[in-house]
């Protein structure tokens, strides 16, 4: 009896080092996902970390909050570690508010310029209804994150913009996992791209979320030559009155032989990283 009491605990032992070691591996095989939300003409952009982080950029229009809302319910968000607002534009900015209301919020991200739009003023005012601060999102400023398997960080914008140039005041966000980058750069314009070149603060990149929609006012030959992105990502609505992404942009990133996804011909991109691999998968082909 006793040798069959040892005997069996012995199995127990061995059976469940498999299991162990199973374990480990799972975990350290978990993924960085972004999700580029298809909410029209606008940028609204949900991150899950590794580690399970949760990052929003932007939440679209005002009208779309509630939109963003069901996507990140149905991804299961519990909390927000760090929500950014790239600038104070309305497509950008507009449903923030609606996200504070319904969530936990660590951290906010802001570029320190001021506007009188109601999508800005709104959001303002629910960041001070939640008691939170806005942190000042410019160069050199590190998201404050658990996941220290990420790096992310903020490399634009490198200085200040008249105020009416809200364009080029838009934070830029750099994160790195193992061996892939991502780079996300709200509606940074020439003047900004210009200037991150000349501080030499870009290297090439996996994913570009394309500046400005597709403006031909971002994404230059010289940014794009830098960056040379392996997959470009364009948030923006169809049949938009802006007519973006305009042929110049499409041009030049085909020019770099990025392959494109746009929001208004694929749906939500969703785009999920291991560290070393990336895998695309549009809601429309």
């Amino acid at each position: 009896m006793k040798k069959l009491k040892i005997f069996l605990m012995a199995l127990i032992v061995i059976l469940a080092i498999p299991n162990i070691s199973a374990t480990h591996v799972s975990a350290a095989s978990k993924n960085l996902v972004v999700h580029y939300i298809d909410i029209g003409q606008g940028d609204a952009i949900y991150i899950k970390t590794p580690k399970g982080d949760d990052i929003i950029i932007d939440a679209g229009n005002k009208a779309k909050g509630e939109d963003v809302l069901k996507y990140l319910k149905k991804q299961k968000v519990d909390d927000i570690e760090a929500m950014i607002a790239t600038h104070p534009d309305a497509d950008h900015v507009g449903g923030l508010d609606e996200v504070l209301a319904a969530y936990r919020v660590e951290n906010i991200y802001a570029p320190k310029v001021r506007h009188t739009t109601k999508a800005y003023t709104d959001f303002l005012q629910a960041v001070k209804r939640e008691k939170k601060g806005v942190k000042t999102a410019k160069n050199g400023v590190a998201l404050s994150l658990k996941d220290k398997s990420i790096k992310a960080k903020f490399i634009g914008p490198v200085k200040d913009y008249a105020k009416s140039d809200l364009n080029n005041w838009s934070a830029v966000v750099h994160i790195q996992y193992n061996k892939n980058s991502f780079l996300f750069s709200g509606d940074a314009e020439l003047k900004s791209e210009k200037d991150m070149l000349s501080k030499k603060l870009l290297s090439k990149v996996d994913v570009l979320k394309v500046g400005h929609h597709g403006s031909k006012d971002s994404s230059s030959k010289d940014f794009l030559s830098k960056v040379k992105p392996t997959y470009a990502v364009i948030s923006v609505g169809k049949g938009n009155r802006y007519k973006h992404p305009t042929s110049e942009t499409l041009n030049r990133l085909k020019a770099v032989k990025a392959k494109v996804y746009r929001t208004d011909k694929n749906g939500t991109v969703k785009i999920t990283s291991t560290g070393t691999k990336i895998s695309v998968s549009p809601a429309k082909k």
